[in-house]
């Protein structure tokens, strides 16, 4: 149960602008003060329903020192020529709006080759698998473009108006998109996209 929100914001040096924080009282919390990021950047921030109001402040200066660990961490996880590429994408075909906040490369993707961090204090971290690497270049753009098009539509999914959003940016998603069935069917599996991993 919450009660008396009240609205501030903060810089969130990931996202580099400001950033709407709600405040609201939770009966629920006794001592601890919680924050979570929604998709579109906005946090949050629910305090003991005790705690004065003078404590705001302090609380939101906390917040900030919070985002600038976040941001630090974030920059010791980007893979610096990912990140060039995907500034690329998301100038050209994006007009820099998407909202990312770091990319790098891992290795412990078995089937899905990308992958986006939507809300919390991980909020626009994208994960591109290794296995794609060496692929052709116009199909790595489009699995950037696919993360960034969740961030963009965070509750869509892959619904009809995430697939028209994502062609409409990115003109190779077709053929991108049949480069990677062409890749699965070649390894033996379907090529039938059935999970997230293979809807690319």
């Amino acid at each position: 149960m919450t009660a008396c929100k009240r609205q501030f914001s903060v810089y969130d040096p990931r996202l580099q602008r400001e950033v709407e924080v709600e405040i609201r009282r939770d009966k629920r919390l006794k001592r601890t003060v919680r924050w979570q990021q929604e998709a579109g950047g906005r946090i949050v921030l629910r305090l003991p329903f005790y705690l004065p109001w003078r404590e705001v402040p302090r609380l939101l200066q906390q917040l900030e020192a919070d985002l600038a660990k976040a941001a630090e961490r974030a920059s010791r996880r980007t893979d610096e020529a990912l990140a060039r590429r995907a500034q690329a994408v998301n100038r050209k075909y994006f007009g820099g709006k998407v909202p990312w906040v770091a990319i790098r490369w891992v290795g412990n993707m078995r089937q899905r080759l990308g992958s986006v961090t939507l809300g919390g204090s991980t909020h626009g971290h994208i994960r591109i698998s290794e296995k794609i690497r060496h692929w052709p270049p116009w199909v790595v753009d489009y699995v950037i473009a696919h993360e960034f098009v969740h961030l963009l539509l965070p509750k869509e999914g892959h619904s009809a108006k995430f697939w028209e959003t994502l062609q409409q940016a990115y003109p190779l998603t077709e053929r991108a998109r049949g480069f990677i069935r062409g890749y699965y069917f070649a390894q033996g599996e379907t090529d039938e996209p059935t999970t997230e991993e293979t809807a690319l």
